[in-house]
């Protein structure tokens, strides 16, 4: 883990200024930054575009009252890939693109799933006598969960919440 972290904080920003220097050397200064802009634009919109797919089925698949895993692991692929885009550097935009691209990120997808399949054991779901979804009439799932209602109350002209003021307890 600390070899993980010193390439992340150290190598890959020093790696990405090579490039910049690189690329700036062979186009030019303000042809240069004006990539690493344009990058940054369509970073921005790829991640609100993606990100409102990925909202979207990840919303169907709870309305069919199914896990959503595969929208869950979208999710987070294209908060990393836009996050990715929008810093500057060549090297990160790659892996930006790759992340919010959906062919590629189903690529990305089923390489994590490959990586996390058997690292990981779900031991119980913690609910009494039932699967991991309950349905509104099923009662409470857990001894202190509890069914009730609510009713705003209305506030006068004074400031007040309620005509009728509940009596202060007096802790001594």
């Amino acid at each position: 883990m600390p070899l993980l972290l010193i390439v992340l904080f150290i190598v890959v920003p020093i790696a990405e200024l090579y490039v910049i220097i690189q690329v700036g050397e062979a186009i030019g200064l303000w042809p240069s930054l004006a990539l690493l802009l344009a990058d940054a634009l369509l970073g921005s919109f790829l991640l609100k575009h993606q990100g409102r797919g990925a909202w979207r089925r990840f919303n169907e698949a709870l309305a069919q009252r199914r896990f959503p895993g595969k929208e869950v692991v979208d999710g987070l692929l294209i908060v990393v890939g836009g996050t990715l885009l929008l810093a500057p550097g060549f090297i990160t935009d790659i892996f930006g693109l790759i992340l919010l691209i959906p062919p590629t990120r189903a690529i990305v997808r089923s390489l994590l799933k490959r990586f996390t399949i058997g690292r990981f054991t779900v031991v119980g779901m913690g609910i009494p006598g039932g699967g991991p979804m309950r349905g509104p009439g099923d009662g409470p799932a857990r001894d202190y969960d509890f069914d009730a209602t609510a009713e705003e109350v209305p506030v006068n002209p004074n400031g007040r919440e309620s005509s009728r003021e509940l009596p202060l307890i007096d802790e001594r």
